[in-house]
């Protein structure tokens, strides 16, 4: 019995999976052999701590198996994460790669089987950071990573994260640079994947904004710059583009069946153009999205901190960008009053500037209706000086003026009226770049604040400009109801309507089934005569206007449907001339209407700024690159039947048309020669055929 139970011994060293496997089905059988494993692994480690730095491969594949087989045996090896922590904390920097390796995966598999505290392992790892091992500090990352990630993924963990959270922010006050920014890193990370997404992760993800270590301060600054991930559900996206299609098949459905003139193909094409602009915003998606600004507590003394430091800091112009972009965002997003950023900002604007473009694209981000206009006027005269002059090139002035519009669109009051009149005159221009910033002025004005235009550049008076109210600084307008729900009930009425003469229209209805029998009120057969025997809309027909809506407001719960029946009647406001007693000059003039596609609410785009409306040169190679572009998935011309592999292999005839007559000649008077009986015979009938007929005629 002794020799085989020395035999078993010998062959269970020699193959420690084996035992694994034999210990993992029944641990109770094997517990004579795991003391023995047990007591060779404690005599490895005395061995190993006179040579730490030396690597020992039987302790390896020991420590390997200790691991495997730990929830098998948790009273027994209750010592061992203590033992094996002990020797990362002592040795972390003068073991082995591979056994310190070896060391740290022991201790994430003995955390994934709960026989260690997550604060512990966190902790340990945090401390084998500062060993300069790239794959080890990866290997860190990734796993706190996803074990925070595991805690979290059934129910949020409030005591444990907490724990964990208060651990890693005093990590971002150590002077170590690779543990602060691994610190940072998984802190991001985490709020990426929704699980540290509280207002606590973003308040101390700003403390390292400021931090002396660039990588730190770059790394938070890109989070907040950066955008959320925007889950794109298909359900959400479907009903999204609904409404818009169906206003658009509605329109064209009612040109369709109405008399074709010019003038309501005109019309028609205003009513489309509105229509797409009009719902621009709601089609596409927010431009800014991220909501890590939000979180912040004190967001005014956050960029007050900032600016200082922008002040103050000899960084590159690189990370200079990126700290007046944040501050800039943080400015427009939250209405903060910064009075000191404009005057900072004056000195880069001159038109040789680098990244001219998006220095002008942070003021822009830096406007809102808040901000004294005084402040931003001597920004826009600073633009107009620098930029739109005559000395410089047209795509600075063309840069120059959408820079203005940009700013205008969100701080409407700081432009001047000498001013603005100064930068029309510039329609006339004789660089289309130039003429097509202007007019985008002169159009964003026709609906924010007409009076500041000359007459002549006002446009055709519409219903909702006739409307506006331009208020003063720091002015609001509270209503009292919907605008645009007076038009619920017509809308109604004329469904009731249309439903009774849905025989004549039954043929039309069935061929569109997304009108679902709905018509816009953009325009009618007999607008031509409305328009002529209409009066002037007195203020009591406006007060009872807005009395009527404020009735269905609260009298009503507004659907889906009425909702979008009020966003087709502020559309046809946008198109239908005002009711007065010029209207009938009003209609023959056949200027396009002004519709803004600024969007107050969100940050304006770089592109918005860059827009330069000009024809390039159009060169050789330039042709030749838009003729390949064009035969991209395009057929190939080609005579006859093709082949329907076009790797296959050619015929003989096909071969011999591309051969040199001479090496063919040959073959061809063989054929006349060198016929079969049957080829002759054939050939004797058909003569004879022929002779018959020449005999007969």
């Amino acid at each position: 019995m002794s020799g085989k139970a020395a035999a078993k011994a010998a062959q269970f060293a020699s193959n420690l999976p084996h035992l694994q496997n034999l210990m993992k089905r029944d641990p109770a059988s094997y517990k004579d052999e795991f003391w023995k494993q047990w007591q060779y692994f404690h005599n490895l480690m005395q061995t190993f701590q006179l040579q730490p730095s030396k690597y020992n491969e039987k302790l390896d594949e020991m420590i390997n198996f200790l691991a495997q087989v730990s929830h098998c045996y948790k009273e027994e090896m209750s010592q061992l994460p203590e033992t094996l922590s002990d020797i990362l904390k002592n040795h972390s920097t003068t073991l082995d790669r591979t056994m310190r390796m070896t060391l740290v995966k022991a201790v994430i598999m003995l955390r994934n089987k709960d026989l260690v505290s997550a604060t512990a392992v966190l902790q340990l790892f945090f401390k084998l950071l500062r060993c300069e091992d790239k794959l080890l500090r990866k290997t860190i990352y990734q796993y706190v990573v996803s074990d925070i990630k595991n805690i979290n993924s059934k129910h949020k963990n409030a005591r444990l994260n907490s724990a964990l959270q208060t651990y890693m922010f005093t990590m971002l006050q150590e002077n170590n640079g690779v543990t602060v920014k691994t610190a940072l890193d998984i802190m991001i990370e985490l709020y990426k994947r929704n699980i540290w997404n509280d207002a606590k992760t973003v308040n101390v993800i700003t403390t390292a904004c400021f931090s002396k270590i660039t990588k730190v301060m770059v790394a938070a600054i890109k989070f907040f710059l950066g955008k959320d991930a925007v889950d794109q559900n298909d359900d959400s996206d479907s009903e999204k583009d609904e409404d818009p299609k169906k206003m658009t098949k509605t329109l064209t459905l009612g040109h369709r069946v109405a008399k074709k003139t010019k003038k309501r193909k005109k019309k028609l094409e205003r009513a489309l153009e509105a229509v797409k602009k009009h719902n621009k915003n709601k089609t596409q998606a927010e431009a800014f999205n991220f909501s890590a600004l939000h979180l912040i507590h004190d967001p005014q003394d956050f960029a007050e901190k900032l600016f200082r430091q922008l002040e103050k800091t000899t960084e590159r112009f690189e990370v200079k960008l990126m700290m007046i972009d944040l501050i800039s965002r943080l400015v427009g997003i939250h209405k903060l009053i910064l009075l000191n950023f404009y005057p900072f900002m004056k000195r880069f604007l001159q038109p040789h500037q680098r990244e001219v473009t998006r220095l002008l694209l942070y003021l822009a981000q830096g406007s809102h209706d808040v901000v004294p206009p005084d402040a931003v006027e001597e920004v826009l005269m600073a633009i107009a000086n620098n930029f739109i002059t005559e000395r410089n090139s047209s795509e600075v002035m063309a840069v120059g003026l959408n820079a203005v519009r940009e700013i205008c669109a969100r701080c409407p009051l700081a432009m001047s009226e000498d001013l603005l009149q100064d930068l029309v005159q510039y329609r006339t221009h004789r660089d289309k770049a130039v003429i097509m910033a202007a007019r985008s002025l002169v159009q964003l004005y026709r609906k924010t604040n007409p009076e500041l235009l000359h007459r002549k550049d006002r446009g055709r008076p519409t219903e909702a400009m006739k409307e506006l109210k331009v208020l003063n600084y720091g002015e609001k307008e509270a209503k009292s109801f919907v605008s645009g729900a007076e038009a619920i009930p017509d809308i109604e009425a004329k469904k009731e309507q249309a439903k009774q003469e849905q025989g004549e229209w039954e043929s039309c209805s069935e061929e569109d089934d997304d009108s679902d029998g709905e018509w816009v009120d953009v325009y009618h057969s007999s607008d031509e005569d409305a328009e002529k025997t209409d009066k002037q809309e007195t203020e009591e027909d406006q007060k009872l206007r807005e009395q009527k809506a404020e009735e269905v407001s609260t009298t009503r719960i507004m659907t889906d449907e009425d909702f979008k029946a009020i966003s087709m009647a502020q559309v046809s406001k946008d198109i239908n001339p005002a009711k007065s007693s010029s209207s009938k000059k009003a209609s023959k003039r056949k200027r396009k209407e002004a519709f803004g596609e600024e969007n107050s609410d969100g940050l304006p785009n770089l592109g918005d700024i860059e827009l330069v409306h000009k024809k390039k040169a159009h060169d050789r190679e330039s042709r030749l690159a838009a003729v390949a572009a064009g035969r991209e998935g395009r057929e190939k011309f080609a005579h006859g039947p093709q082949k329907m592999n076009p790797h296959a292999s050619t015929t003989n005839k096909d071969k011999a048309k591309k051969k040199a007559f001479t090496m063919v000649k040959h073959k061809i008077r063989r054929k006349k020669v060198k016929r079969s009986f049957k080829e002759k015979q054939v050939a004797l009938r058909n003569a004879l055929i022929k002779r018959n007929k020449n005999a007969r005629k």
